[in-house]
């Protein structure tokens, strides 16, 4: 491996997975001179492309078992391939090392074939692959089944809402959290988890947890479904997480009536699928937005954390994204108000608004 272009943290990694490599390129025609990266995430993991005798190509993760534990992402690539989806198939899998060898769904994702689009065109391509992002999270959910994945329940909702006090606020802008700031964080966040735990009578399907254009792949057969990636996290949670993610992306922000259009569409593709997203389009729609607020929270903290523990600095870039879609939600419901002040006060920000504590 002294020639390969892949970069390893200590030379007995770079080893174990030469020689899991070697071992297992007859089986399935690799060549193991051709690996290349082939992306990288906010997680340990890393990917890399290798060739095929055959031309076509496959994907190795690479997941360091000290950090990350692969079991998930097997169990989810089974369930969506049980729901008819497109997500990698596991070729090969050495357990103890953290190497995988998945089948590969190809090179560009949702977003770059968005981003490419000339500007008139750009929401029309889009259009139609949210399309088909809605297809296939419909799928998905109409396979949920209880006691499959782990629950998305009050303790998860409040250690994903406490990383935005513990590492935005506190640790990413130096705020001290008194107890008057805990008591308003608390009441707020209170709200939040009973909205989301509690709306819609408590629908749970499976939940992605991370269902948004980044994570979709195009295929060059313009006939194959979208590819979908990254869902080792996947839980059994509220039905309005999945469409919240995919409609208020980290990386790219839509105009408020394509937003709009494409709930619309998933809510009723839902409703004749059978799913439990009620017969309100109103109540359903309030209930995505509360939902979102508490990604969007859980974002700020994670994209700090990956700044200050993790040396990811990039990430913070798309913070005042999240603030904005934050804000938004705040300003349609009374109840957030306070909650806009308190953002507004952590970003040296004037509320244009009369709400206070």
């Amino acid at each position: 491996m002294t020639d390969s272009p892949i970069a390893w943290p200590d030379a007995a990694r770079a080893r174990a997975f030469a020689l899991w490599l070697q071992a297992i390129a007859p089986a399935h025609g690799l060549r193991p001179d051709t690996v290349e990266p082939a992306s990288v995430d906010a997680s340990f993991r890393r990917y890399f492309r290798v060739r095929t005798q055959a031309g076509a190509s496959c994907i190795i993760m690479d997941a360091p078992p000290a950090h990350e534990d692969c079991a998930p992402f097997a169990k989810v690539a089974e369930l969506m391939a049980g729901a008819g989806l497109n997500a990698p198939r596991v070729l090969d899998w050495d357990k103890a090392g953290g190497f995988m060898l998945l089948s590969d769904l190809g090179t560009q994702t949702m977003l770059e074939v968005i981003e490419q689009q000339p500007e008139a065109d750009r929401e029309k391509r889009a259009y139609t692959l949210f399309r088909e992002a809605v297809d296939a999270l419909v799928r998905w959910q109409q396979a949920s089944r209880p006691g499959v994945l782990p629950p998305y329940d009050e303790a998860l909702l409040s250690r994903e809402l406490a990383l935005f006090p513990d590492w935005y606020i506190q640790k990413h802008r130096g705020i001290v959290i008194d107890s008057a700031l805990q008591g308003k964080l608390d009441g707020l966040f209170a709200q939040i988890r009973a909205s989301n735990l509690q709306s819609l009578d408590g629908a749970r399907v499976y939940v992605h947890r991370d269902f948004m254009p980044r994570n979709l792949m195009v295929a060059e057969n313009s006939a194959s479904p979208l590819g979908i990636l990254d869902f080792q996290d996947a839980v059994y949670g509220p039905i309005t997480y999945d469409i919240a993610s995919l409609m208020r992306d980290a990386f790219i922000s839509w105009p408020e009536d394509f937003v709009l259009e494409i709930t619309v569409r998933y809510w009723e593709q839902a409703r004749k699928a059978g799913l439990p997203v009620g017969d309100d389009f109103g109540e359903f729609y309030r209930a995505v937005e509360w939902m979102g607020l508490q990604r969007h929270l859980k974002i700020l903290g994670i994209f700090a954390r990956l700044t200050l523990r993790d040396g990811k600095p990039k990430y913070l870039a798309d913070t005042p994204r999240f603030f904005g879609y934050a804000r938004a939600t705040c300003a349609r419901y009374r109840q957030l108000g306070p909650l806009m002040v308190l953002l507004d006060e952590i970003e040296g920000n004037e509320t244009r608004v009369g709400y206070t504590f």
